[in-house]
């Protein structure tokens, strides 16, 4: 008997993670892969993402809608309720085995909420993180609580996990999903990129992301106003800018680089280049600059260096080819000269990913094979001062 193994995704960036675990589970006899698309996946505003899904061969089995046209916190807290409403007939009615989530969108956790009253197990990818910037911090570590099976990115996030009271047992280090991704994906040639993006790339060319800081009552406006400013101050690099997630203040966000584009020709936005053509370009730049989890868990990979910007990834791990800075003009100057220095250049040549060589996708679908056909029954708080359950 097949087992019915249920993944669910909200986001662009997360589904490219997601990809090749899909893939994986749709590939193995024993498994049958079902797929909830939910979250800015379903909105105009965010590009109809949700076509990438298709587009891979993937079959979606439901869609949950949620409220992605508000970015306030009374209208994210109504997107969580709704979504709950949702994920609720959808597991009833797909009856999943197993559902698969990654990372830590609220939308995720409405998912996982239902699931666990729902009693049906919770495999969960990229657990253990800190980023201490954003209340999607909070959110991580709660899905981790109600999860029976965690895939981590490194050994100190599976510490952590397993601090949080969960089994050693059920917490596997299997690597980043970024990098496996990067292994797979055939990128694209900087000249065919070019014509996609109809954009020239610059002799030193920046890929800029910058999402909203949760915790911060400006929500990340003034920092990238400040951002923009010190960006401002290099007239002669090309600028290539990925719009933010779904979080309060992204619209405000989105707004200023709209304004700053508008009035700058060595620069171009995008709402969603989509896996392949993000991963591409970042083969292609001088560096990455902003607070997106990628410039600490790909851009290492491809040798490329990155200014992460304010408190949103603070806590995760940095490789060598990472610099980090306060969210004001001038440390964000300061980064970006030092970033493309041929001194530094050449550190980041050298830099190797600390969150493994790949193989992770494998990993985690073979474990779900051999887990899946075990009792995922109730599970107890480990206790790691005496060591056991």
């Amino acid at each position: 008997m097949t087992r019915k193994v249920c993944v669910i995704t909200g986001s662009r960036a997360e589904y490219g993670l997601l990809r090749w675990v899909m893939q994986g589970i749709k590939d193995e006899p024993t498994l049958t892969l079902q797929v909830i698309a939910t979250g800015m996946h379903l909105s105009p505003y965010f590009g109809d993402t949700y076509q990438e899904i298709e587009g891979d061969g993937f079959v979606i089995d439901r869609k949950v809608e949620t409220l992605t046209e508000v970015d306030t916190p009374v209208g994210i807290a109504k997107s969580m309720g709704t979504g709950m409403i949702g994920f609720a007939d959808a597991i009833n009615e797909l009856c999943p085995d197993l559902i698969v989530v990654l990372g830590d969108r609220y939308e995720i956790f409405s998912a996982v909420a239902v699931a666990l009253v729902a009693k049906v197990p919770v495999a969960h990818i990229h657990g253990g993180e800190l980023t201490e910037g954003n209340f999607d911090d909070s959110l991580r570590h709660s899905i981790s609580k109600m999860s029976y099976l965690h895939f981590v990115a490194a050994e100190e996030y599976r510490n952590r996990v397993i601090q949080l009271g969960e089994s050693p047992d059920r917490v596997f280090n299997v690597g980043g999903l970024g990098v496996d991704n990067i292994a797979r994906i055939e990128l694209i040639s900087r000249d065919d990129l070019e014509q996609e993006l109809k954009f020239t790339f610059h002799k030193q060319t920046l890929l800029v992301t910058f999402h909203p800081v949760t915790l911060d009552q400006d929500s990340g406006a003034k920092q990238m106003t400040e951002l923009l400013s010190a960006l401002d101050s290099f007239p002669e690099i090309g600028l290539i800018f990925t719009m933010p997630n779904a979080d309060p203040g992204g619209r405000w966000i989105t707004g200023l680089i709209e304004n700053f584009v508008g009035s700058h020709s060595n620069a171009v936005s995008f709402v969603s280049l989509g896996a392949r053509q993000y991963l591409s370009v970042m083969a292609c730049v001088s560096g990455v600059v902003g607070n997106s989890s990628s410039g600490l868990l790909e851009a290492p990979s491809l040798q490329v260096g990155t200014v992460n910007v304010g408190d949103r990834q603070r806590g995760r791990i940095q490789a060598e080819s990472v610099i980090s800075c306060e969210p004001n003009q001038l440390e964000i100057y300061t980064a970006i000269t030092k970033l493309l220095s041929k001194e530094f250049q050449n550190i980041v040549q050298k830099v190797v990913s600390p969150f493994g060589n790949g193989g992770s996708s494998e990993k985690i679908v073979q474990t779900i094979i051999l887990k899946t056909n075990e009792n995922l029954g109730t599970k107890y708080f480990y206790d790691i001062i005496v060591g056991r359950q």
